[in-house]
C-alpha cells in the first residue's frame, strides 16, 4: 500500500526490516535518513544550488534523540524521557515503535521482562485506542499508576505538538514536494521497521507448533479478510488456552 511499485522505497524498507531483526532495536537515524534521502531523489533542495526558505524544516522533535538522560533521574522521569521519545519515532503505525519500546523496556532500563513485553503489545491490540496505548501498560508495571500515567502523557505529547499543534501549517504545505518525498521515504522505513519488528516478536513467541499454528492461521485470515486485530488476538487467545488444556 505505501511503496506501491517504488523500487526506492522497496529498497528503504528491506533495509529497515533487515536491519531491525537482526539487532531487534529500532535505529531512529534510519528513518529521518530515508526522508532525507527521498527530498533529494524527488525534490532536490534549491539550497543545493542557492540558499532557499523553501526547504521544509525536519520536525523538531528528532533534535531530542541527541540529548542524553542523566543517571541521576528516578523511575519516573525515565519513563516520561523514554515515552517523549518513542513518540517522537511514531511513523505510519504504532507497531513501527514496537523494537524500540522492547529495547529500551527489557534491555536497557528492565523495567519489563521479555514475556511482559509480549503481554503489553497484547494489551496495545486488545484495547480500545491505538496500539502506542502499550505504553500506558509499561508504565503501570514499571511504576504503578503514576507509572501509567506519565508514559500516556509522554507519549502523546510529541504527536500532538509534531501533529496536532502544526496541523494547518502542514494543510497549507501538503502539496509541497519536498514534505511529500520526506512522508514517503519515512513511512517506507517505517513499514519495514514493523515488517523487522515481527520477526524480532516471532522469534519469542512462536517456541512450539501450538504458538507456530496460530501465527500461520492468522496470517492467513488476515491474507483473505480484513478482520479486526482485538478479534484475531482474542480468538488466539482462546485458541491458546484450547490448545493447552488441562491448564
Amino acid at each position: 500500500m505505501i511503496n506501491r511499485r517504488d523500487l526506492r522505497l522497496w529498497t528503504s524498507s528491506a533495509v529497515l526490516a533487515v536491519v531491525t531483526a537482526l539487532t531487534g532495536a529500532e535505529i531512529a537515524i534510519l528513518f529521518i535518513a530515508a526522508g532525507l534521502l527521498m527530498i533529494v531523489l524527488d525534490a532536490p533542495p534549491r539550497w543545493l544550488r542557492r540558499r532557499s526558505t523553501e526547504l521544509p524544516s525536519v520536525p523538531l522533535v528528532f533534535a531530542a534523540k541527541g540529548l542524553a538522560m542523566t543517571a541521576s533521574l528516578g523511575t519516573l522521569s525515565a519513563l516520561a524521557w523514554f515515552f517523549v521519545k518513542a513518540g517522537a519515532l511514531t511513523f505510519g503505525s504504532g507497531l513501527a515503535i514496537v523494537p524500540f519500546l522492547r529495547d529500551g523496556a527489557v534491555h536497557q532500563h528492565h523495567w519489563l521482562s521479555d514475556g511482559q513485553f509480549l503481554d503489553a503489545v497484547a494489551m496495545g491490540l486488545i484495547t480500545p485506542g491505538p496500539v502506542v496505548i502499550t505504553a500506558t501498560f509499561i508504565g503501570y508495571l514499571a511504576a504503578g499508576w503514576p507509572g501509567a500515567l506519565v508514559a500516556t502523557v509522554a507519549i502523546f505529547t510529541p504527536i500532538f505538538l509534531g501533529v496536532v499543534v502544526p496541523g494547518r501549517w502542514f494543510l497549507r504545505h501538503r502539496d509541497n514536494r519536498q514534505i511529500q518525498a520526506f512522508v514517503a521515504g519515512a513511512t517506507a522505513a517505517a513499514a519495514g521497521a514493523i515488517a523487522g519488528a515481527v520477526v524480532v516478536l516471532t522469534r519469542q513467541i512462536v517456541t512450539g507448533w501450538p504458538a507456530a499454528l496460530i501465527a500461520v492461521v492468522t496470517l492467513a485470515v488476515l491474507l483473505r479478510w480484513k478482520v479486526k486485530e482485538p478479534i484475531l488476538v482474542g480468538l488466539g487467545a482462546a485458541a491458546g488456552l484450547a490448545l493447552h488444556w488441562p491448564w
